[in-house]
């Protein structure tokens, strides 16, 4: 199937396309807004700008519901599809990642440094991520998971505390071959 029929956007595409792509994404999504807030506030912070990075923030929060703070750091192509968001402390989240709505991604208390976040990194819905915990590449967390504990790339957790999900064994004996019921 050809990419124009998918709806992708061609590789040459101009700079007047994209801005108004962009343009499109802020009025539809509230959470793309958030984030063009978030980036732009961002640049304007490296070059010591002083009033419009504090502004930039209230609108992120306000309309896109996302609350980024100063020190964290989101890598290129993170997606927030929705908004209800808040990440602070010293938290990286790696390229490609996706986060669900009513997500925190944060500190516990007397902690400065947050979760480190690999690339393609996957976090449901009602997440909470908390302390200076790393999530490898490729790690998904499940829905309402409370994460404080190192999750390994490529695993998938789930539950409070969250925990490596099974390979349907131990949890659901029907699942299991005749032989290999007790």
């Amino acid at each position: 199937m050809a990419a124009r029929h998918r709806g992708e956007r061609p590789a040459g595409a101009s700079r007047l396309d994209v801005a108004v792509q962009v343009a499109r994404l802020c009025l539809v999504t509230d959470a793309f807004l958030g984030q063009c807030c978030y980036r732009a506030k961002v640049g304007l912070q490296r070059r010591d700008v002083p009033f419009l990075p504090r502004l930039l923030h209230r609108l992120a929060v306000t309309r896109g519901q996302i609350a980024i703070g100063d020190p964290v750091v989101v890598a290129p192509g993170v997606f927030i599809p929705h908004g209800q968001v808040v990440v602070d402390g010293i938290t990286t989240i790696g390229a490609r990642s996706v986060i669900g709505p009513f997500t925190t991604i944060g500190l516990v208390a007397g902690q400065v440094v947050g979760p480190t976040l690999g690339e393609r990194v996957r976090i449901g819905t009602g997440v909470r991520v908390l302390g200076p915990v790393t999530l490898g590449d490729d790690a998904s967390v499940g829905a309402n998971a409370v994460v404080v504990d190192d999750v390994p790339a490529g695993t998938t957790v789930v539950g409070i505390p969250a925990r490596p999900l099974g390979r349907g064994t131990d949890d659901h004996p029907e699942d299991r071959p005749e032989d290999a019921r007790a």
